[in-house]
Order: C-alpha cells, then sequence, then structure tokens
C-alpha cells in the first residue's frame, strides 16, 4: 500500500537569526522540495512554507510560526515529509519509497528473483538493487529490461540479461 506521506527530507541545522532552517532534500532536484506550500512532520502534523530556497544542494526553508533561530534549532534533526496528493509526478516516474519492497518477476515465466531494496541513481540510469535470501543483485532500468511496473500489484516484471541472476560456482 502507498504511503500518502513521503519522507523527502532531513532538517540538518539553521540558517540566519530569523527562523529559517537548512534541509538536506532526499529528491533528484532540490528545487522539488521548494515547489511544496506545505510540509508534514513524522506524526502527520502540517507546516505551512513561508519560503523556501535552493542554497548550495540545500533548501532553506522558513515555516509559519518559526521566527527565532532557537525554535528552528528545535527542529534539527527532524525529517520532513509530502503529502502524495500535492505533486502529479510525470508518467513513468515513481516515487523510490514504492518501488522498495516490490516483487521482481520474470516476464516470460514469472520466476520470483527477489524484491526491490534499493534505488542507485548512477547518472545514465536507475539501478534497481533485488535482494533474494541475503544476496544482492543489479538490475538496470532500462526499457529493455524493465518491461512492467505495477506499483499497485506490488511487482515489477523484468527480461533478464544474461548474468544478473548467475550464481558464482
Amino acid at each position: 500500500m502507498k504511503k500518502q506521506y513521503l519522507e523527502i527530507g532531513k532538517i540538518v541545522g539553521t540558517h540566519g537569526l530569523k527562523g529559517e532552517v537548512r534541509i538536506d532534500p532526499w529528491c533528484d532536484d532540490p528545487q522539488f522540495l521548494c515547489r511544496f506550500k506545505r510540509l508534514y512532520d513524522a506524526g502527520g502534523t502540517e507546516r505551512k512554507v513561508i519560503s523556501a530556497k535552493v542554497h548550495k544542494n540545500i533548501v532553506i526553508v522558513l515555516f509559519d510560526g518559526i521566527s527565532k533561530v532557537e525554535q528552528a534549532d528545535m527542529l534539527r534533526g527532524k525529517v520532513v515529509y509530502m503529502n502524495r496528493d500535492d505533486v502529479n509526478l510525470p508518467k513513468g516516474t515513481n516515487f523510490i519509497q514504492d518501488l522498495i519492497g516490490l516483487k521482481v518477476l520474470d516476464v516470460e515465466n514469472g520466476t520470483e528473483y527477489g524484491v526491490i531494496t534499493d534505488v542507485l541513481k548512477t547518472g545514465a540510469n536507475d539501478v534497481y538493487q533485488v535482494t533474494k535470501d541475503g544476496k544482492d543483485y543489479y538490475v538496470p532500468v532500462i526499457p529493455d529490461v524493465v518491461i512492467e511496473k505495477n506499483i499497485d500489484g506490488g511487482f515489477i516484471k523484468i527480461k533478464v540479461l544474461e548474468g544478473i541472476f548467475d550464481d558464482e560456482n
């Protein structure tokens, strides 16, 4: 089941004396975090965003009701969440948190190769880390390999490339 609130970053410190916080963004582009008019804490409590800007790959945010550095410092170390209803992803794009835990199945015969345990950003293309029986395998996220993603069904189907799941003898 998809989570309504998704982790989007962590407050790592304060910025200036007016209550701004520094957020380490956990998204592809820090500018994405700046689009939100509200963020949430772990309990789902809404925090209205007054302003947000990118500064050296960190996002500087001023929350409503936080006007002093001492108040901002109390938020240090807290994870911030976004509501999935506040964004429309382009077709074919998924939140990483929705991919973690999906079963990886062979498109031809239904063999289960494990579950996605991480998504690695390599630059050229993403790579799914697939884990089965404590062993990790790496599947390139390219159209020739990832044939179907069914988030609601809890699986992806792949066309296996030679060598990906071959165990060493």
